[in-house]
């Protein structure tokens, strides 16, 4: 179903058509003939190549399908610039492959969210070696060597985790809880970082006693269902579990399941990260106790105006720089700041137009809805 940026250039296509491929079940990591990848493609009269965006998955977040794609889309047609955005689906070495093919039908710039650090390094230095730039979108390729990197303060985003999980505890008035940390990929830097914030809020209360550390665990891939098992095996371990620092939406979502079959669910604060649908719709429910917002429509907006910069050969002016911890080279960065969701101000991405009042409060989250002034 999917056809090359190559094939779409020989071919002379020049709307803008977006096709999404069948779900053939496969895992992360398993290779198939087209990865299950969803693509955006955009060409212009010209057939000039445009700017290439490599995403990664689908199942560590709902962003990546429903969010990232169309607010990138949106910005490149705005600016009339022939564009591509594909999925990689979970498979590193069709990360590599869709990144040749751009690369092959001379596109300008490469924008990637890499799958880890080794197959995101391998296609920068292909872009490298044809004098093409590359913007690491959202995670830092560690020893990559990216043009320019834009996100959020990753680090702030574990900080709003773990100050949020201990006001939920405060407020259940928990003494010396027990606390599971469900980190995400051990392979994405954004996952490290997410943790280097959180621990800094925990690991005093851990030394202090004032908390008592329990199970931390990396979930590889972000994967829900892997999230799922090792929080079965988490609890199993430690029955009384009293506060889950889950580093995303979905992991939370798969501790929430779990303690849910325990009849624990409204009892043991989680937290979440990314502000998916299902993550709001928990916090209403009281099943979760917050989640971090991260406007993707503003970090796709800053990677869209680097890349259509870069494409019109103008030099982006970043005063930011982040250190690589590997490399030790310095990366002009765009920053982002992220904001804490809870119930008082689940609101407030409404508001922003990231989901909408009828797609969250849905018939079962009606009633939570009205008590946090959504819908009337």
């Amino acid at each position: 179903m999917r056809k090359s940026l190559l094939a779409l250039v020989a071919a002379g296509l020049l709307a803008s058509v977006t096709l999404t491929a069948c779900d053939d079940g496969s895992e992360p990591g398993d290779s198939g003939d087209n990865g299950g990848a969803t693509t955006s493609s955009g060409e212009k009269s010209s057939g000039a190549g445009g700017i290439g965006v490599i995403l990664p998955d689908t199942k560590s977040s709902d962003r990546w399908n429903t969010a990232d794609n169309k607010y990138l889309e949106a910005a490149f047609k705005k600016a009339n610039v022939p564009y591509k955005i594909e999925n990689a689906e979970g498979d590193k070495e069709q990360f590599k492959r869709l990144a040749e093919q751009m690369l092959d039908a001379n596109v300008k710039v490469l924008v990637i969210a890499s799958l880890d650090a080794v197959s995101g390094k391998a296609v920068i230095d292909n872009a490298k070696s044809r004098n093409v730039p590359v913007i690491d979108y959202d995670r830092l390729t560690l020893n990559g060597g990216a043009d320019y990197y834009v996100s959020f303060n990753n680090e702030a985003v574990g900080r709003l985790q773990g100050q949020h999980l201990q006001q939920c505890l405060s407020a259940k008035k928990v003494a010396n809880p027990i606390i599971a940390e469900l980190n995400g990929s051990r392979t994405d830097n954004n996952a490290t970082l997410f943790k280097n914030g959180y621990d800094s809020v925990l690991q005093p209360l851990y030394d202090s006693a004032t908390y008592t550390k329990g199970p931390d665990q990396f979930v590889p891939e972000w994967d829900n269902d892997e999230g799922r098992a090792i929080f079965s095996e988490m609890i199993a371990q430690y029955p009384n579990i009293d506060g889950v620092l889950a580093a995303n939406d979905g992991l939370g979502n798969a501790a929430i399941e779990v303690l849910r079959e325990k009849g624990r669910n409204k009892d043991v604060p989680v937290t979440g990260q990314d502000a998916t649908k299902q993550g709001l719709q928990n916090i209403l429910a009281g099943d979760q106790c917050m989640t971090v917002y991260k406007s993707i429509q503003k970090e796709a907006d800053e990677a869209a105006k680097l890349a259509i910069n870069l494409f019109k050969d103008v030099k982006p002016q970043v005063t930011d720089k982040l250190k690589d911890p590997e490399s030790g080279a310095y990366v002009p960065f765009v920053s982002l700041d992220p904001v804490a969701i809870t119930a008082k101000n689940v609101k407030f991405v409404v508001d922003d137009k990231f989901i909408s009042a009828q797609e969250l409060c849905t018939a079962k989250y009606r009633a939570a809805c009205k008590r946090a002034g959504i819908i009337d």
